[in-house]
C-alpha cells in the first residue's frame, strides 16, 4: 500500500486526499488550521494541524517514508516555495506543487520540485478543447502538446478497419478504446469495422487530432 503526504487542505488538497484514499492510499494531510480538515479526518489515514514551514515539523513526519508528497497551499506562493525546498532537504522520494502561472512552476521546479500541477489552468484547456469542436467531446492533456481525446469516428472511417485505415502511420494517432454509449471497449481489434454510432478514445497531439476532424 502506497502513503502520501498532502499539505494543504484546499479545493485541490481535498480532491486529492478523497481520489487517493478512494485508491485504498495511506493519506496524512496537514494544514495550518483546524476547519478546512473536519470533513476529511474521516477520509484520511491521519489529519495534522501544523506549520509546515517548520523543518522541524516536516523531520517529525518521516518524510523519507512517504511515496510522494503534495504541496498544494493555496496562493501564499513563497510557503509553498519553502515547503517544497524543505522536503527535498528532506529526503522526499517525489515532490508534487501547485501552481497557478507558469513563472511560479519554474521558480518551484528550480529549488527541487519533481512536478508541477496546474488544476485550474489543465481543467481550463480540457474545457477550451472539448467545447472549441462538436467533435471533441472530452479532452485529458498529458502534456502541452499531447493528450487523450474522445473524438467521433470521421466519416470516412466510417465502414473501414483499424488495420486498413493506418492509423498509427498515416495519422500520427494511437486509438487506445471505443465508446459506446456508456461503455468503453479498450484497444480495439484491428479487423474492427468503424460505426458511426461510436467515439474513439485517442492519443496524439491536438494539431494531428484536428487535422482529423477538420477534414
Amino acid at each position: 500500500m502506497k502513503s502520501f503526504l498532502i499539505i494543504g487542505a484546499g479545493t485541490f488538497g481535498h480532491h486529492l486526499c478523497r481520489e487517493l484514499a478512494a485508491q485504498k492510499c495511506e493519506v496524512m494531510v496537514v494544514d495550518r488550521n483546524a476547519k478546512p480538515l473536519e470533513d476529511l479526518v474521516n477520509v484520511v489515514t491521519s489529519a495534522k494541524i501544523a506549520d509546515c514551514s517548520n523543518i522541524e515539523t516536516l523531520r517529525s513526519f518521516d518524510i523519507p517514508s512517504f511515496d510522494a508528497c503534495f504541496v498544494s497551499v493555496g496562493r501564499n506562493f513563497q510557503y509553498s516555495l519553502e515547503i517544497t525546498s524543505l522536503l527535498k532537504e528532506l529526503g522526499a522520494k517525489k515532490v508534487f506543487s501547485k501552481a497557478d502561472e507558469d513563472i511560479q512552476a519554474k521558480f518551484l521546479l528550480r529549488i527541487g520540485a519533481d512536478e508541477v500541477v496546474y488544476p485550474e489552468k489543465d481543467m481550463a484547456k480540457r474545457i477550451a478543447i472539448a467545447e472549441s469542436s462538436d467533435s471533441i467531446f472530452d479532452c485529458m492533456p498529458l502534456t502541452e502538446d499531447f493528450g487523450i481525446y474522445e473524438i467521433n469516428v470521421p466519416k470516412r472511417w466510417v465502414g473501414k478497419t483499424v488495420v486498413k485505415l493506418d492509423v498509427r502511420r498515416k495519422y500520427n494517432l494511437s486509438i487506445l478504446a471505443l465508446k459506446i454509449g456508456a461503455q468503453l471497449r479498450p484497444l480495439p481489434p484491428v479487423d474492427h469495422e468503424f460505426t458511426d454510432s461510436e467515439h474513439l478514445m485517442v492519443l496524439g497531439r491536438d494539431e494531428d487530432i484536428r487535422r482529423v476532424i477538420d477534414r
